[in-house]
């Protein structure tokens, strides 16, 4: 399916991108004709409310040919671009302190079933990091636990709670941000953790769960005493193609978070940054907020892959690998929802609610 693109489209469908605004601009609307993305990605600037966010969603799907990933960070707690059009969703941490797999489930299922009314097909979630004290000031409740194995129950039960409701979910931040003490959204964390540590336990919940994973998103942190040097993993060889790939043997689609974060431009700008995570192995990279990065990323991926044979023949094995997933996925194949109702809107609400409140008994 791959080949009847364009190289430009086949470019386009290795970028996520974000944009401005509450409905689809004109700028926004020539962005995504020209580049035909692989998808988008809102948050809470482009999320006013719930018939809106349809709308902005079916129009943005409308200007692309192919079926898009339309994407959301929804995990619960800090993390929930939604909790003002239905209701706060618990976080990870305090779902997990209830200790029991069906309530796992059910957290994964109740946000999935958020996603799935207002038009997205992706919730970039669970986080997949070990809740270490090194990193607890950054991801605060966003993990579940220190202990490998407790993090694989959780994350394995959310995955199934949003295969229910239809949606795909992602495994991040690989390899685990559970020592980072840096933000990466702002600095370059460097992770001085020995490869047999990070294997046991950082890397756990990837090695079980790689047939479950749809995505695996890659995260900005260094690595030096697996990699012998500072780049970030999101553009290393290694640990996206020698270990995720190979060695760990995932077959799902791997993509960077975003490339505007501080943490891999301390290492490259942003357009070199897509250059290099295609070079690593990655199928897709996420640019979230700056239309001149969107631009910019989308044009020095396409002029490489016209000068190098190398380079090019790398984009189209990751474009074919995305048109394959899509061609296959039953999220990503599924007709676009109808406009939300009131009604459903409050049966959500009700829903989230009701969990919220169980959680809270269970505590006592």
């Amino acid at each position: 399916m791959a080949r009847s693109l364009t190289l430009e489209q086949q470019v386009g469908q290795l970028l996520i991108f974000g944009f401005e605004g509450t409905s689809v601009s004109a700028k926004v609307r020539s962005a995504l004709a020209t580049i035909q993305p692989g998808g988008i990605i809102l948050f809470r600037r482009n999320i006013e409310e719930a018939r809106q966010t349809h709308a902005l969603l079916k129009e943005a799907q409308a200007a692309v040919k192919t079926r898009m990933f339309r994407c959301v960070d929804l995990e619960g707690g800090t993390v929930d671009r939604l909790r003002d059009l239905i209701a706060a969703a618990p976080s990870a941490e305090s779902v997990y302190t209830t200790g029991q797999k069906k309530v796992f489930r059910e957290h994964g299922r109740l946000l999935g079933e958020e996603c799935a009314a207002l038009g997205f097909n992706t919730d970039f979630a669970p986080v997949s990091d070990l809740g270490f004290t090194a990193s607890k000031k950054v991801m605060t409740t966003r993990t579940v636990s220190p202990d490998a194995g407790e993090t694989v129950a959780y994350v394995a039960e959310f995955l199934r709670g949003l295969r229910e409701a239809k949606v795909l979910g992602c495994g991040k931040h690989f390899p685990g941000l559970g020592e980072a003490t840096l933000d990466t959204h702002n600095e370059l964390p460097s992770i001085r953790k020995p490869w047999k540590q990070l294997w046991a336990e950082d890397l756990m919940p990837y090695r079980k769960l790689h047939k479950h994973f749809p995505f695996v998103m890659v995260a900005h942190a260094a690595y030096p005493l697996v990699t012998g040097d500072s780049a970030p993993a999101s553009i290393s060889r290694k640990w996206i193609t020698d270990i995720l790939r190979k060695k760990i043997g995932y077959q799902g689609l791997i993509l960077t978070d975003d490339l505007e974060m501080g943490g891999v431009q301390a290492a490259v700008s942003v357009p070199e940054a897509a250059l290099e995570t295609i070079r690593a192995g990655a199928d897709m990279f996420l640019v979230c907020h700056n239309e001149d990065h969107v631009w910019g990323t989308y044009n020095a991926v396409v002029r490489e892959a016209e000068q190098s044979t190398a380079f090019r023949r790398l984009v189209e094995t990751a474009a074919a690998r995305v048109m394959k997933f899509k061609s296959r996925s039953v999220e990503v194949k599924k007709k676009f929802p109808g406009a939300p109702t009131e009604k459903t809107m409050a049966r959500l609400r009700q829903k989230m609610w009701r969990f919220e409140e169980e959680l809270r008994m269970s505590r006592l």
